[in-house]
């Protein structure tokens, strides 16, 4: 019988970090780094066309966090804007991570939107809410962007619409995403209107197993012994998982009735599913409208490894963004 040492050893070698004596951790490169695209290069094939354009512009230089915004290559008319948030446990994975790159350029292309990717920082050296912190000062710059505070971005002058700002994220991303749309509900962020949260995978956890994480326990794409360890390393010291950043349905928050519009994606072969399926179960309870998309197969992370659930993704955004 594996034991929880064991089986924590093996949750940081699956995921590629060491932790350091002083607390902080090394991390190898699970996906490569990838710079932004400022301008078109060309391509010797049409499989290889570029996409989108995208260009780095820093958000908190304190807190070492940057902005990637991505444009459609060939677009001069105003487009909705998707504020993003990469997946990775909270603990791994930049917006300059190759998938969650390519996933914004196929997304900023085919919805068509400007999406503004968000390098937050990670735990377990900037533990849970250090994210949402970023992630709310990610809006409040768009909010800045709206109200030409201390000027203004020439490329969100000219494309954005801030009357259609989406929130959106993969993963632990997608947990990002909710919570800042609910920290948005209490700030001023006129005049930029939030019309909706697209959450793919979303992470959530909680300290009683699930029917579908123990069916999938030993799944190649998140394994459970990986997904304790990533909430270990994330949540507040002295919390487990039943934590309200991990578990919002231990105790609903009354705040989810003001909610905008949520698309919510999910997969039959994700150890998550059924989390993620008590949340769109707990948010139509409230009344937030919710367009569910659990589909069969497919692992955790499936778009970042699959061009045809990448394509599925977009058409998936394009169809929520621009539906009224």
């Amino acid at each position: 019988m594996q034991t929880q040492t064991s089986a924590i050893d093996e949750a940081y070698k699956f995921i590629k970090i060491v932790p350091n004596p002083d607390g902080s951790h090394t991390r190898s490169h699970f996906f490569p780094s990838v710079p932004p695209t400022p301008q078109l290069i060309d391509a010797d094939s049409p499989s290889k066309k570029q996409l989108a354009l995208s260009k780095d512009i820093p958000l908190n230089n304190s807190n070492i966090t940057f902005l990637r915004l991505f444009r459609p290559a060939n677009h001069t008319h105003k487009l909705p804007v998707i504020i993003d948030f990469h997946g990775g446990g909270f603990v791994v994975f930049s917006a300059a991570s190759a998938p969650f790159h390519e996933m914004c350029s196929h997304a900023s292309a085919f919805a068509p939107a400007l999406i503004i990717s968000v390098e937050y920082r990670l735990a377990p050296e900037h533990r849970l809410p250090a994210a949402y912190d970023d992630a709310m000062e990610a809006i409040m710059w768009v909010r800045d962007q709206a109200k030409e505070v201390d000027g203004c971005d020439t490329l969100m002058k000219e494309l954005a619409d801030y009357s259609k700002v989406y929130v959106m994220g993969t993963s632990a991303g997608g947990n990002i995403a909710y919570h800042a749309g609910l920290r948005a509900l209490d700030a001023d962020i006129s005049p930029v209107q939030i019309k909706g949260l697209i959450l793919n995978q979303p992470f959530f956890g909680g300290v009683q197993r699930t029917l579908s994480e123990e069916r999938l326990s030993h799944n190649p794409a998140l394994p459970l012994n990986v997904s304790d360890l990533l909430w270990l390393l994330s949540l507040p010291l002295g919390t487990d998982r039943d934590h309200e950043y991990s578990n919002p349905l231990v105790a609903c928050n009354p705040k989810i009735k003001g909610l905008p519009r949520c698309l919510i994606r999910g997969f039959e072969g994700d150890p998550l599913v059924d989390r993620i399926k008590g949340l769109v179960k707990m948010l139509n309870a409230s009344g937030v409208q919710v367009v569910a998309k659990i589909e069969d197969g497919g692992l955790h992370g499936a778009d970042t490894g699959d061009e045809s659930k990448l394509q599925e993704l977009c058409l998936q955004i394009k169809g929520f963004i621009y539906s009224s």
